[in-house]
């Protein structure tokens, strides 16, 4: 079984590396943006920013937009899935949730729209109207955001388990059992699910089957997704560290901390240019160069950042507890530009149709372009 893992991993680690970097110009379909999880978009925002819109939710909102078919569509906490145009910002429908929804954000592919609530249930919604095509109950609540690969959607709950159901009809295909939550979002390439676990564990799972095909410690709780791309995996942990992991080899190729500040990585890492993206609740955003895990540069915030960066045009889009959106330079930087939205900020921006769309844990989502 040892040969057959290795062999199946180097292919994949090719594969990877061919991988495509970023979601398309006129949509952000699902959390990160594409199921590679890079955070990349190909859209182009102006250079300055003007607010098109606001919708006030009502509730907090830790759940990241998606945008696709010129609609942007958010969970709110409490329970309901809410469907606005992106232009006007006025409500297409409103989708009930048995109950609240917490981070998972929604994915949108095939004319649904597919998001998990904190009873642990996953709920495929027609995205013209907002009717309930089906549902399933996992055995706790969900905090992963659904990825959509092929006629499965995969989704993690914090039984322990990765499910991967019919997009068609909700039945299970398959489910894999780890050894503590499934947080994270997976992140797929080549026919291969991917997550860092909170049990200390990077796991590598077939889609066609759930084969588990790898499984390595990396030695630390992860809350994080990561972002795939070059044959490798980069993530955040709680033990302060952010890591590269080569997938083929399943070895650690370099640990970055920063050097005077030791805080948990909870944000999910964007990979662009050969630069590692991600914020820390040490409240600074970190570049870190992807071949050598040496730091580009940090830029300091108010506040923890969990939000996951968006990288677009060259520029960095990343919100932080302290209320605010920031603008900065992908290549040094430098705060381009900055808006607060009064409430703390968790959930990421989605960029699309050069807008850019963000909420924040007072329940307001501002669209800006």
């Amino acid at each position: 079984m040892r040969s057959i893992i290795l062999i199946g991993l180097a292919t994949l680690g090719t594969v990877l590396a061919a991988a495509p970097g970023g979601a398309p110009e006129d949509a952000w379909p699902q959390f990160r943006g594409t199921p590679q999880l890079t955070g990349v978009s190909q859209s182009n925002p102006p250079g300055k920013l003007a607010v098109r819109w606001q919708f006030e939710a009502g509730e907090a909102i830790d759940s990241s937009p998606a945008i696709a078919g010129g609609a942007v569509y958010v969970g709110v906490a409490s329970g309901e899935l809410v469907s606005l145009d992106l232009e006007s910002g006025k409500v297409r429908w409103r989708y009930r949730a048995g109950e609240g929804i917490g981070e998972s954000s929604p994915a949108v592919a095939g004319g649904r729209v597919y998001i998990g609530d904190l009873s642990g249930v996953l709920h495929a919604v027609n995205a013209t109207d907002g009717t309930a095509a089906w549902t399933y109950r996992t055995g706790s609540e969900i905090k992963s955001s659904p990825v959509v690969a092929g006629d499965r959607v995969l989704i993690g709950s914090y039984d322990g388990t990765l499910y991967a159901l019919s997009v068609r009809d909700g039945s299970l295909a398959w489910k894999l059992q780890t050894e503590n939550y499934v947080h994270g979002t997976p992140a797929v390439a080549g026919g291969v699910a991917y997550f860092a676990g909170c049990d200390e564990t990077f796991h590598a799972v077939r889609l066609s089957d759930g084969e588990r095909v790898a499984a390595a410690p990396v030695g630390s709780y992860v809350g994080a997704s990561i972002a795939l791309g070059g044959g490798r995996a980069y993530f955040g942990t709680f033990d302060n560290e952010v890591l590269a992991f080569d997938v083929g080899t399943k070895k650690i190729l370099w640990r970055y901390s920063d050097p005077k500040r030791h805080f948990p990585f909870y944000s999910s890492a964007a990979l662009a240019d050969g630069t590692v993206v991600v914020g820390g609740r040490d409240k600074q955003v970190h570049a870190i160069d992807a071949a050598t895990g040496e730091r580009k540069w940090a830029f300091m915030t108010r506040a923890r950042v969990d939000s996951s960066p968006v990288v677009a045009g060259g520029r960095v889009y990343v919100g932080s507890g302290d209320g605010r959106l920031y603008v900065l330079g992908l290549d040094a930087g430098e705060k381009l530009w900055e808006y607060d939205l009064a409430g703390p900020v968790s959930a990421s921006p989605a960029v699309a149709g050069g807008r850019v769309v963000v909420a924040s844990q007072d329940g307001l989502v501002v669209c800006f372009g």
